[in-house]
């Protein structure tokens, strides 16, 4: 799948703004999304292969029926906004104009990355998953939709510090937020990661020498058995980002290069790369594609065109994965 993302001014919405205690108003910045189109082939792996014509999605946001979901009555909690792929899906939600609201645990950050933004657009709450007591019943309020990507390093690093290691972070963190969310959900997706159900064997023993692995899947684990209608994405290793100027003119301009084509596949067996543009896009597709609920899928990206933001694509590529 190939993002190639400018930047345009579109007219700023007047909407009368609610008033919240917890919230932190954050002018609404318009941009434009291109994508690609495609048509499907299997690989030899037994994941599905998309290949595209890329085409230019219309002018307006919402213009595209087959790839811009109904935004009306919906509102997507995004829970590690600034992350890696976090940042990108939050820049797609803006751009489809669905109203978002991110938990963070440095609120500036969502400023520095989108800008301000009107609280019926884009609302920022602060708190940490890792702390059960910040997950206040008001952050959850109108909450239709999750996407979680929270993360930290598989190995020790200056992102540990202040105890964000991955127990506290994939484990404890994700066990504290399934557990805090409302039960009227319409769907969470959690980004996960590829070779969680073998953690013990060569070569993922390596990546899970500090547990990285083994705590990522206790939190599928804990959502898949939480009674939630839920989507976990296992993307392969992450490349294109992350962007740490922390401008949305940054994430706007981001591409996958030429590895655009989506790779999907079930029971932990694709191995690869995948561009964190084509995992913030499987997120954001598999909110409303019925036939993800209740399943795990990997992702990886190759060379080739992809099937951009195009809904109806991305259904077929994942109903052909649970075929395989």
């Amino acid at each position: 799948m190939a993002f190639r993302l400018s930047l345009t001014s579109t007219p700023n919405f007047q909407i009368s703004t609610p008033k919240h205690p917890r919230q932190l108003p954050l002018p609404l910045l318009g941009f434009q999304l291109k994508c690609c189109s495609n048509s499907i082939s299997r690989s030899k792996a037994g994941a599905v292969h998309a290949v595209q014509q890329e085409q230019e999605v219309l002018q307006s946001p919402a213009s595209d029926s087959n790839s811009v979901p109904s935004s009306s009555s919906k509102l997507v909690l995004v829970v590690g906004g600034t992350g890696g792929v976090g940042q990108l899906v939050v820049a797609s939600l803006l751009d489809r104009n669905i109203k978002s609201r991110l938990l963070l645990r440095d609120t500036e950050k969502a400023t520095a990355l989108f800008g301000e933004h009107d609280q019926e657009t884009l609302q920022v709450f602060k708190g940490d998953t890792r702390n059960p007591e910040d997950l206040d019943p008001s952050i959850f309020e109108g909450v239709t939709h999750v996407i979680c990507c929270t993360g930290t390093t598989a190995f020790p690093s200056k992102r540990w510090s202040g105890d964000n290691t991955p127990e506290k972070v994939d484990w404890e963190g994700v066990r504290n937020l399934v557990s805090a969310l409302p039960r009227s959900l319409k769907r969470i997706v959690l980004v996960s990661s590829v070779g969680v159900t073998k953690f013990n064997e060569l070569p993922w023993s390596v990546m899970n020498l500090f547990g990285v692995l083994k705590y990522k899947k206790m939190g599928e684990d804990v959502l898949c058995n939480s009674g939630l209608p839920f989507t976990i994405i296992r993307p392969g290793r992450l490349t294109d980002g992350p962007y740490t100027s922390y401008d949305l003119n940054t994430l706007l301009k981001a591409t996958a290069g030429q590895r655009r084509a989506v790779l999907i596949g079930q029971g932990d067996t694709l191995v690869g790369e995948v561009s964190r543009l084509v995992v913030a896009e499987a997120c954001i597709q598999a909110l409303d594609i019925e036939c993800t609920e209740g399943k795990i899928f990997e992702v990886n990206s190759v060379e080739g065109e992809g099937p951009g933001s195009d809904q109806q694509k991305w259904r077929e590529l994942f109903k052909a994965a649970q075929a395989q």
